[in-house]
């Protein structure tokens, strides 16, 4: 099987490389990533020289790439994860978004179908979504496959609209899809824009935690390994045509999060007690900031077997671990432009 990942340089799809790559040594792996701040070919190392691992560099919006990619390799399964994922990045330049992850998604299609001239027998289009295009939810009730859409953002809007297009050429090509919506990832690898990364970081410098409103946010939380697995699963046992809701029936207000963030960080800085949490800064909340999300993962443990391997605790252990141990690694992301960003962002 030729199998092309998309964004396989960055924070999901690096995981997903690796798993496929080690798991599956009879496939021949294409990772496809344009290499912009998020995305890292540092993140694979440990299996670049693999002979079943190819890497190539490109980006999605150029249709006569990936037109000329399609017609040059002859793919059996699309693995798309290159997206624009940053809620106050899609905030600052709504266009970006709509770009890479409407206007790339439909390239990538236009490709698929092309290449596979409705002989899609044994070919698959697995697109890679997130449970903000659900929008909020209040205090009660979980996002399930049935959920109507109701995107908030910039960014989840635009993740809406790719997963209409990629049903829309299910039901007027045939186009043989499956889509996952998953829930906040976390571990190894996540570059410092989002949360827990970024206040990981933070608590090593010593610099202010900055939390939006009153840090009552609630989010699901899953440890990205756990979602590599579950992407192998529906690629490889899903449904053609169906959608799968991914999370870790583990939620967390935003404030609860980060206070257990700082304990374990104090623990393993040799760091007073609560010394960490006096970081913690209240900063004005983003616009149209999601109240809740949930997911029912009911349906790809019933139909899939899976279900989430560590408990959240267990898991950020591990992700903090591995900050602590790979502090090149976050020096290098972190420097040049992330610092113009983080300054334009949150001083």
């Amino acid at each position: 099987m030729n199998l092309l990942v998309t964004g396989g340089a960055g924070f999901i799809g690096s995981h997903v490389v690796r798993r496929l790559v080690t798991n599956y040594p009879e496939y021949t792996i294409y990772n496809l990533d344009k290499l912009t701040y998020a995305g890292n070919l540092e993140n694979l190392k440990d299996v670049d020289q693999l002979p079943n691992y190819n890497f190539i560099k490109g980006d999605i919006v150029q249709e006569d790439f990936i037109n000329d990619l399609f017609e040059r390799i002859n793919f059996d399964g699309v693995i798309h994860l290159a997206a624009e994922s940053h809620v106050d990045r899609s905030i600052e330049d709504p266009l970006a978004f709509v770009r890479t992850n409407i206007i790339g998604t439909v390239n990538l299609l236009n490709a698929a179908k092309k290449s596979w001239s409705g002989k899609f027998s044994r070919k698959r289009f697995y697109h890679v979504s997130t449970d903000e295009v659900y929008g909020s939810l209040g205090k009660e009730g979980l996002f399930t496959e049935e959920t109507s859409y109701d995107p908030n953002s910039p960014y989840s809007a635009s993740k809406a609209s790719s997963d209409h297009f990629v049903r829309a050429y299910g039901e007027t090509y045939n186009l043989p899809f499956v889509i996952s919506n998953c829930s906040n990832n976390y571990g190894p690898y996540h570059f410092p824009e989002k949360l827990i990364p970024l206040f990981i970081n933070n608590i090593i410098e010593n610099k202010a935690l900055p939390v939006y409103g009153d840090g009552k946010y609630t989010r699901d939380w899953l440890f990205v390994e756990d979602h590599a697995r579950a992407i192998d699963l529906i690629f490889h046992k899903g449904k053609d045509r169906e959608t799968y809701n991914i999370g870790g029936f583990n939620e967390w207000q935003n404030i609860d999060l980060i206070k257990l963030l700082c304990k374990v960080m104090d623990r393993k800085l040799n760091r007073n007690e609560e010394e960490s949490e006096k970081l913690i800064t209240y900063v004005k909340d983003r616009p149209g900031h999601d109240l809740r999300y949930a997911i029912n993962a009911t349906k790809i443990n019933e139909e899939l077997g899976w279900k989430p391997s560590v408990t959240f605790e267990e898991g950020l252990e591990k992700t903090v671990d591995w900050y602590l141990n790979n502090s090149e690694w976050l020096k290098h992301v972190t420097s040049g432009d992330y610092k113009e960003y983080y300054s334009k962002m949150y001083s």
